[in-house]
């Protein structure tokens, strides 16, 4: 597979395929990548963080997991002077092959892209979290669609995309998240989101 550039944005997140990512950027490396990506369509990266802080400060440098996300911005605004909103969705998972700091302290890697998940039908043990899913997407009638969580097509047949939602919503650990992102098999993926959903006692089914 091609390798691929593209700018970074270390976050204290993880950003799952199809997932959205709402983001408040005033800073001006930030302001210039995003103003860059809207005018030619093209994503940035989201990183993990491991240390350092989401907001450039004089004593640190970031550093961040070596893999993550594909992010493609679908909403803006310039909210006021110097601080845009934005509403992004997940694409496709990367590997970092190299990475570089420029002098405005933007980050740029190399790197290559990470094989989506397979579609794989939701099988019969693992459907209560489908149905969980279901039921809390039925409870977003009320709410206005830009606020929802989660972003049409909604894929309740599909392991990967069930399992990716509950990654989404529910308050798990980033280091977490991260491993259960690079996941290959979207099945275990499911199983292991499943398995935390009827510890709680969310599965009804």
């Amino acid at each position: 597979m091609a390798t691929l550039t593209f700018p970074l944005f270390p976050l204290g997140t993880v950003l799952f395929p199809d997932g959205v990512l709402p983001l408040q950027i005033f800073e001006v490396r930030y302001l210039d990548m995003v103003g860059k990506c809207i005018a030619s369509g093209s994503p940035f990266g989201v990183v993990l963080l491991t240390e350092g802080h989401e907001v450039r400060t004089p004593e640190g440098q970031e550093r961040f997991h070596p893999a993550g996300t594909l992010a493609s911005v679908h909403d803006s605004t310039m909210s006021a002077p110097g601080l845009m909103q934005v509403s992004c969705r997940g694409g496709a998972r990367f590997r970092i092959l190299a990475s570089e700091r420029r002098p405005n302290g933007l980050w740029m890697a190399e790197t290559k892209l990470v094989e989506d998940d397979h579609p794989v039908p939701v099988p019969s043990e693992l459907q209560g979290a489908a149905d969980a899913l279901d039921r809390v997407l039925a409870s977003l009638d009320e709410v206005p669609e830009q606020r929802w969580p989660v972003l049409p097509p909604f894929r309740l047949d599909d392991c990967g995309w069930v399992a990716n939602r509950w990654c989404d919503l529910l308050p798990l650990p980033n280091d977490q998240k991260y491993r259960l992102l690079m996941l290959d098999n979207p099945v275990i993926r499911l199983e292991l989101l499943h398995d935390m959903l009827d510890e709680h006692g969310l599965i009804t089914s």
